[in-house]
């Protein structure tokens, strides 16, 4: 599950999907010449009178300090190339451009630097969002961004709609927030990312009982490890080893001989069922993330099983190390029906109970 923006870009506008990202910083957009009649989404250049390229002089194509989030390199028309790898080890890689969004008549963003990729496999753009300075976020100065992540339902055919805000949300009156862990750019540490949202986790529930695993495993060490991200891009949670061993206990524990044996999705969930996953989250219970300031984000326990289709329903949590990381990330099946609110300008993340179908009305 991907949370799917369409924004308009280029004079005069063409929307793009674009996948909401807030774990990594580039954005980037699908670029083919239209055909037609127009079999892809993907963005023309050639109809757009505020594009342009970006040369292999430019600063950020030849940066005097290696940036190794973004490598680039001149291509054999003397354009910046951008190479990209995703945590899922997933490849991006094109043109750099510039290129304005634009909002309406009087609102639209000055050209922004973006990624133009010519031989992507995917249908959608991403919106890069990180603490990056060139994340679609920072080059357009805004300030806070929230979004509403709907339940998915049962993988139907037509995909649910949430919300999504830049600038000021309507209900962020209600929200609790956290303070974001702030590192010293000097701190360069191997595990580390230090362009992620990193949250000042304390600990994890099922119901009332607290699983038995210190604070420090959601922090990151002197390595690194141990970080605590909040990550709209990634479907599922993921969890140091440490953490993950004693959720899977208490799972086995409680439903251990429901498991499905020998069955892993996707290569990263191991804790899957096969029968009535309404009954089986009862016996389990309601999951907490606890944060600082007693701030929680609690999955019902009609909830705690995502449906992976097939009849089967999965806890949907790994082990970071089936991603080769050592940090834990809260995908976005655990931010179903909360706004999630990123105030940039005071360094904090809101959280907000919602029912996301709705916020897109």
């Amino acid at each position: 599950m991907a949370l799917i923006v369409s924004l308009p870009i280029g004079t005069p506008p063409q929307t793009q999907q674009m996948v909401l990202d807030t774990g990594s910083q580039l954005s980037w957009i699908q670029c083919k010449k239209k055909v037609k009649p127009p079999t892809t989404s993907s963005f023309d250049p050639s109809l757009s009178s505020s594009f342009s390229v970006l040369p292999c002089n430019h600063p950020i194509c030849k940066p005097r300090v290696p940036d190794f989030t973004l490598p680039t390199s001149c291509d054999q028309n003397r354009l910046c190339h951008y190479s990209y790898f995703y945590a899922d080890g997933t490849l991006a890689e094109g043109n750099l451009i510039r290129e304005k969004f634009t909002f309406s008549s009087t609102q639209s963003t000055p050209p922004l630097i973006l990624g133009c990729a010519r031989d992507s496999s995917d249908a959608e753009g991403i919106l890069g969002m990180n603490n990056g300075r060139l994340s679609f976020a920072s080059q357009a100065k805004i300030s806070k961004f929230s979004y509403c992540t709907p339940l998915r339902q049962n993988r139907k055919i037509i995909p649910p709609t949430g919300g999504f805000y830049l600038g000021q949300n309507p209900t962020a009156h209600t929200f609790q927030y956290v303070n974001l862990l702030t590192f010293l750019e000097t701190q360069r540490m191997p595990n580390f990312d230090p362009l992620a949202f990193t949250l000042p986790m304390v600990g994890l529930r099922l119901e009332t009982r607290k699983l038995n695993v210190s604070a420090s495993v959601f922090r990151p060490n002197a390595g690194g490890a141990g970080q605590t991200i909040i990550d709209s891009g990634s479907e599922f949670t993921y969890l140091v080893d440490e953490a993950y061993a004693r959720v899977r206990s208490e799972i086995v524990k409680l439903v251990g001989p429901k498991l499905k044996k020998g069955y892993v999705y996707e290569g990263v969930l191991d804790m899957c069922f096969d029968g009535d996953a309404i009954e089986i989250g009862r016996s389990i219970g309601e999951l907490v993330f606890e944060f600082d300031k007693g701030v929680e984000i609690v999955i019902e326990k009609e909830r705690v099983l995502a449906d992976v289709g097939g009849g089967v329903h999965c806890i949907g949590i790994g082990r970071s190390d089936s991603l080769g990381i050592a940090s834990n990330i809260i995908g976005n099946v655990h931010q179903q029906n909360y706004w999630v609110e990123y105030d940039l300008a005071n360094r904090r993340v809101g959280f907000g109970k919602a029912d996301c179908s709705r916020s897109a009305l």
